[in-house]
């Protein structure tokens, strides 16, 4: 397959997740079609994603990952694809074997020169006891006490080690809780912050998995797909953090968001019943400092908890036909 060597050929694991999905749709509008390659475990369906290629391909399987790099030429990965926080919970041994190998393959493709830049996502889930729960800083001491943070944590230490060993170009985010209309969250503890929009518009009530007065973290999907691409084209000098950088986002509990959509669909009632990941929940921090991603890279937000919401709301009517 002939590339002209200035173009960028992209691959982008776990593309029709939550991230994948949108991350797909504005690197085809930056690249063309023709130069992003989506991949994933369902079978091709034009309706899933905008990418020129499609491959039906599971990350695990080394061999083949490694012939699609070939084949595509590809130069730059995103490699999104994992098992969530909530989910992990339940089958940690296939969590473990799926959040970390197909990294450490990829990150050794690097090495060899066969693709040039990688992105992988690390998340708030890294943090744990003994932190403090407010403004929680860039070099924090790690402690997960969940399968996902642990595994995540790992990620961030390979990615640290492979820059500083071999040069590899990793860059990496520890994304917050993700908000979007676009597509459904997968199994994270914070996807409560996705499900009452729903709930909210089509049935007016919803029960919360979280209790009222848990602040965590959270990013609207417009804010998250921006900071992944400012920071994929900063240039390789101006990084400092090659683990994983902070990203802090917006900080609200579930009665704070309950009272904004109270704002947009007034008779809105939410009631609470916390589960397992409650304990989850308990052991992020409340909010981040992301002031060295400001500085090295220039992260900025457009969208805090009035602007989500009210866009939220506005799309998904649409969306729901309401």
């Amino acid at each position: 397959m002939e590339t002209d060597t200035h173009t960028e050929k992209i691959l982008i694991t776990g593309a029709l997740g939550q991230i994948g999905t949108e991350l797909t749709n504005r690197l085809v509008e930056i690249h063309g079609a023709e130069n992003v390659i989506a991949s994933g475990l369902d079978r091709w369906d034009k309706k899933l994603t905008s990418a020129g290629f499609y491959e039906r391909m599971d990350v695990s399987n080394t061999q083949l990952v490694r012939q699609v790099c070939k084949d595509y030429e590809i130069t730059t990965v995103y490699h999104l694809a994992s098992l969530l926080s909530g989910t992990s919970e339940r089958q940690p041994q296939f969590a473990w074997k799926l959040n970390v190998e197909p990294l450490l393959n990829f990150l050794e493709l690097a090495k060899e020169g066969l693709i040039k830049k990688v992105f992988w996502p690390s998340s708030i889930a890294v943090f744990g006891k003994g932190i403090p729960k407010e403004n929680v800083g860039q070099d924090v001491v790690l402690n997960p006490t969940t399968v996902y943070g642990i595994s995540k944590m790992a990620g961030e230490k390979w990615c640290e080690y492979y820059h500083e060993k071999y040069g590899v170009d990793i860059r990496s985010i520890r994304y917050p809780g993700l908000i979007s209309w676009k597509t459904p969250a997968g199994g994270g503890t914070t996807d409560y912050a996705v499900e009452i929009f729903y709930e909210a518009i089509e049935e007016g009530k919803y029960k919360s998995f979280i209790s009222e007065n848990t602040a965590m973290p959270m990013l609207y999907m417009d804010d998250a797909i921006n900071a992944t691409l400012q920071l994929m084209d900063a240039p390789s000098e101006n990084l400092t953090v090659r683990s994983s950088y902070n990203l802090g986002g917006m900080s609200f509990t579930p009665k704070e968001l309950a009272t904004e959509i109270k704002k947009e669909i007034p008779e809105f009632e939410i009631s609470y019943e916390p589960d397992f990941r409650q304990a989850i929940a308990d052991s992020w921090p409340a909010s981040i400092d992301d002031s060295v991603a400001k500085k090295d890279w220039g992260l900025t937000y457009d969208f805090g908890i009035t602007e989500m919401t009210k866009d939220m709301i506005k799309n998904l009517k649409v969306k729901l036909g309401k």
